[in-house]
């Protein structure tokens, strides 16, 4: 389960700009998830509620958004948006994809007390 290292590195990353800009407590955190991402969200937010646990981020609320990924299809030229990993192109069916974004987890924002 990789989904508590990445808890581990978020947190490490929110507390520290918590921290920067004076804050005591971190309310809320907003996650965008790539589509091809392979992350489990109950998993990630039964890692993230177990790793906040005293830190500034114990009992903040998680939100999370999902983005589709994105690839370039060499065959037709065109960039399209997929869901998985073994996705053809929409517009020839080609799988001659190269995944150009989508494969992330990124933090958007962090709201603080």
């Amino acid at each position: 389960m990789h989904e508590i290292s990445l808890c581990l590195s978020t947190l490490e990353l929110i507390e520290k700009q918590a921290r920067l800009n004076g804050a005591s407590r971190i309310t809320a955190v907003w996650l965008e998830i790539g589509a091809l991402s392979c992350i489990e969200e109950s998993a990630l937010r039964f890692s993230f509620d177990a790793a906040s646990r005293q830190t500034l981020a114990e009992n903040c609320q998680l939100h999370l958004s999902y983005l589709p990924a994105v690839a370039w299809c060499w065959e037709c030229s065109n960039s399209v948006a997929i869901d998985r990993h073994d996705a053809g192109c929409p517009h020839c069916g080609s799988h001659a994809l190269q995944v150009e974004s989508g494969s992330n987890l990124q933090v958007k924002q962090i709201e603080v007390e």
